[in-house]
C-alpha cells in the first residue's frame, strides 16, 4: 500500500548564532526562528537490532509460504483438524433458540477456537451433508452472563469442506517469489539479508524521528510566513470541501458527521497543521544553509530512490508522477538534513 507523501513547504534561509561555551555552532537564529540546539542534541538511546537467527529466517519463509498457500475443495473425505468448513448451525437453550446462537453459510476453520470448547471438535469426522446435534455447555465465565454455565444444544449441518495447501519450499518455489535467488540456499541468505536490512532501517528511522522531534522541540518560530501558512490551510480545507461534495453534503455537515467537529474547530486544527508543516521546512532550510548541505543531481536521484522505497512506490518514475519536482526536492532535502542531524546526535543510555 502506498503511503501519502507529506509535502514539506519552502521556508526562509538564515544565519547562525554561537552558543557560549560550546565548540562550534550548536544552535542558530534567523529572522523567522530560533533553534537553541540542533547539533549534538541528546536523545534516549535506541537499542541496536538483535542478531537475525536461523529461526527468524525460518519464520519469515514460513510466513511467505502461508501467503502463497492455495485452497482445495474437499469432497472425498470427512472433516479433519485444520480444515475450513462451511456450516449452518442453530443453538438452543432449554429448547429455545437464543440471540446470536445461529448462523448460515458460516466459514469455520477447525482449531481456530471461535466457538465454545468442544463445538469445533464435534465437526471433525463428519462429511458434507451431515446434520447432527451437539450438546455442550457455556463456560462459567462466558462474556454474556445470561448464558454462562448453561447447557446448550447446537444443530450443525456441514455444507462444504476445504483445506489450505501450503507450497513446499524448493527451488521451483523460490523462483516464483524471488528475482535474485535460484535455489533454497540462496533464498535463505537473501531473506536473512532482507531481515537485517529491515531491522537496521527500523533502528535508523526510530533514532532519526527522535532526533528530529528534539530539534523541533528546541525550535521557536518568531514569525510565520502568513502567505505560505494560508496557502497550505486553504489547500487542506479545499480537500475536505471536495470530499463533502463527493458525499453529496455541505461542508459543515460533512465535518460534523465525519470528523465530529465544527467548522471553526476544524479550521483551527488545519491552521496548526499548516504551521507545523511550515515550521519543519523553516528548520530544514535553516540547517541546510548553515551546514552547507547541498543536493546535486546525483544526490537527488539517490534520495528519490529512498523516497520510493519509504512510500511504497515501484520506482523513481512512479514517485515523479505522484508529486511535483519542487515538492520532491523539499522532501529530499529534509531527509538529508535529518540524516545529518542523526549522524551528529548523542544517544544517552536510560538510567
Amino acid at each position: 500500500m502506498k503511503k501519502k507523501i507529506v509535502v514539506l513547504l519552502t521556508g526562509i534561509l538564515a544565519a547562525s548564532m554561537m552558543l557560549a561555551g560550546c565548540e562550534g555552532s550548536k544552535g542558530l537564529e534567523t529572522d523567522s526562528l530560533n533553534i537553541s540546539q540542533y547539533k549534538g542534541v541528546e536523545v534516549d538511546q535506541v537499542s541496536k537490532p538483535d542478531e537475525i537467527t536461523d529461526k527468524d529466517v525460518e519464520d519469515a519463509i514460513q510466513a511467505t509460504l502461508q501467503t502463497n498457500a492455495t485452497t482445495n475443495d474437499i469432497t472425498d473425505r470427512a472433516v479433519k483438524s485444520g480444515d475450513t468448513v462451511n456450516i449452518d448451525f442453530v443453538g438452543k437453550i432449554d429448547g429455545v433458540e437464543f440471540e446470536g446462537g445461529s448462523g448460515t453459510d458460516y466459514p469455520l476453520t477447525i482449531g481456530s477456537g471461535q466457538f465454545i470448547e468442544g463445538f469445533e471438535d464435534s465437526v471433525v469426522d463428519h462429511n458434507i451433508g451431515d446434520t447432527y446435534d451437539w450438546e455442550g455447555k457455556f463456560p462459567d465465565n462466558y462474556n454474556k452472563t445470561e448464558y454462562a454455565g448453561k447447557p446448550v444444544v447446537f444443530t450443525i449441518t456441514v455444507k462444504s469442506i476445504s483445506e489450505q495447501v501450503v507450497p513446499e519450499l524448493n527451488d521451483e518455489f523460490v523462483k516464483t517469489v524471488s528475482e535474485k535467488s535460484k535455489n533454497v540456499k540462496e533464498y535463505k541468505k537473501e531473506v536473512k539479508k532482507q531481515l537485517e536490512d529491515d531491522a537496521q532501517t527500523t533502528y535508523k528511522d526510530t533514532l532519526t524521528q527522535k532526533v528530529w522531534q528534539k530539534v523541533l522541540d528546541n525550535t521557536k518560530v518568531k514569525k510565520y510566513p502568513k502567505k505560505k501558512v494560508k496557502e497550505i490551510s486553504d489547500s487542506l480545507v479545499e480537500q475536505y470541501k471536495t470530499a463533502a461534495e463527493y458525499y453529496q453534503t455541505d461542508y459543515e455537515t460533512f465535518l460534523k458527521e465525519q470528523m465530529g467537529s465544527s467548522v471553526e474547530d476544524f479550521e483551527a486544527q488545519v491552521d496548526e497543521a499548516a504551521k507545523s508543516s511550515v515550521k519543519q521546512q523553516l528548520v530544514t532550510d535553516a540547517i541546510a544553509d548553515k551546514e552547507k548541505i547541498k543536493m546535486d543531481d546525483k544526490e537527488y536521484e539517490k534520495q528519490l530512490k529512498k523516497i520510493a522505497d519509504a512510500y511504497g512506490y515501484e520506482d523513481i518514475k512512479a514517485v515523479k508522477e505522484a508529486a511535483s519536482e519542487e515538492d520532491l526536492k523539499e522532501i529530499a532535502l529534509n531527509n538529508m538534513v535529518k540524516e545529518w542531524l542523526t549522524e551528529h546526535c548523542v544517544q544517552v543510555a536510560s538510567k
